[in-house]
C-alpha cells in the first residue's frame, strides 16, 4: 500500500463518484477505478458499493476514510513540520547575556523574537560572564552569546556590535551622587566593588586599566559575580562601582548612576560556533543585530 491510494480512497469516498474524484485528483477514471480495486483486494474487505448511478461508503469503507484521513494529515503536518524546520521557523536556541545586556537587552529581544519568529524555542540566560558564555558556547550549553570581547578562540566566531562608556554607581547619600559627571580620579579614594577577578571578567579588567591609567589602583573590597548584587551592594553603603551604561536600566533604591567624563568604553559582541549554519540560528541573527546596532 501507498500513501497515494489513501489518497485516492479519500476522494473518491468524499466525492461518491468516481468522475468527479478523478478530475478533483487530475487523473483518468480507470487507473483510479483500478487503483481502489487493488486496494480493497489488498485489505481484503469492500470499502465501496458501487452501480451505474452513485457510490457509497461500506460500514467498513466510513471507518477506513476516517483512518485514512487521519493518516494523510499527519503525513502532511509532519512534511509541514520538516519544511519549517529546514527554513528556520521552528527550532530551540539557547541564548547567553553578559550582566549588563541582561537587564538592557534580554527584555527587548525576548519580545521581539517572540512576536516575529513564535516557532523557535527560546532558552535565554543571563548574568554570563564572557568565560562562562564561551565554554557554554563551546559544549553546545548556548547556541548564541551576547558577550563583552576579548574572545581568542578558534572555535568560535565573533562580531562586535556596540560600544558604550562606563558609568559609575555611587551610593544617594555619597558626596559624588548630585554631580553632574566625575572624573575617574574622584574615585581614587573610594572603596570598590567588582566582578569577580578569578573569572577573568572583561568589565573588571576595564575597571582596574581605567583607574590605573588615571593614576591609581582601585581598592576592591567585594567582588561579586551579578550586576544586580553589585549594584545592590552600592545601594547598601558598601563602596563604589563602574558598569557600563546599559546597567543603568537596573534601578535599585539607594543607588545612583553618575556618568565619568573620561569614561573607558566597552563593547558588546555576538559569539557563534564557528560553522554553525543551523537554519534557525540564521533567522535569528539578523534581529539580534538590529536590536544591538539600534536599527
Amino acid at each position: 500500500m501507498e500513501l497515494r491510494h489513501l489518497r485516492y480512497y479519500i476522494a473518491v469516498a468524499e466525492e461518491c463518484h468516481f468522475g468527479r474524484a478523478a478530475e478533483r485528483l487530475h487523473i483518468a477514471q480507470p487507473p483510479l477505478s483500478q487503483q481502489i480495486k487493488q486496494l480493497e483486494a489488498e485489505l481484503g474487505v469492500k470499502l465501496l458499493e458501487r452501480s451505474t448511478r452513485k457510490v457509497e461508503l461500506t460500514d467498513a469503507g466510513l471507518a477506513y476514510l476516517q483512518r485514512a484521513r487521519e493518516v494523510v494529515s499527519a503525513v502532511d503536518a509532519a512534511g509541514d513540520e520538516a519544511v519549517r524546520i529546514a527554513d528556520g521557523e521552528v527550532g530551540r536556541l539557547a541564548i547567553g547575556f553578559t550582566g549588563s545586556a541582561t537587564y538592557d537587552l534580554l527584555p527587548t529581544m525576548a519580545r521581539r523574537l517572540r512576536a516575529s519568529m513564535p516557532g523557535i524555542e527560546l532558552d535565554l540566560r543571563g548574568e554570563m560572564l564572557t568565560p562562562e558564555q564561551t565554554t557554554a558556547l563551546r559544549e553546545g550549553v548556548i547556541d548564541l552569546g551576547i558577550l563583552r570581547p576579548p574572545v581568542n578562540d578558534p572555535e568560535l566566531d565573533l562580531e562586535v556590535l556596540r560600544h558604550e562608556a562606563m558609568t559609575a554607581v555611587v551610593p544617594t547619600d555619597h558626596r559624588l551622587a548630585q554631580q553632574d559627571a566625575v572624573h575617574l580620579s574622584d574615585l581614587a579614594d573610594e572603596p570598590f566593588i567588582s566582578y569577580p577577578s578569578h573569572l577573568r571578567s572583561v568589565v573588571m579588567q576595564v575597571v582596574v586599566d581605567s583607574c590605573q591609567q588615571a593614576g591609581f589602583t582601585p581598592d576592591i573590597r567585594h567582588e561579586v559575580g551579578e550586576t544586580s548584587t553589585l549594584v545592590s551592594f552600592v545601594a547598601a553603603e558598601l563602596g563604589v562601582a563602574m558598569v557600563p551604561e546599559s546597567v543603568k536600566q537596573l534601578q535599585i533604591t539607594g543607588a545612583v548612576y553618575v556618568p565619568i567624563v573620561d569614561a573607558p568604553e566597552v563593547a558588546l559582541a555576538i559569539a557563534t560556533r564557528h560553522g554553525d549554519d543551523s537554519p534557525h540560528l540564521a533567522r535569528v541573527l539578523p534581529l539580534v543585530r538590529g536590536i544591538l546596532t539600534g536599527d
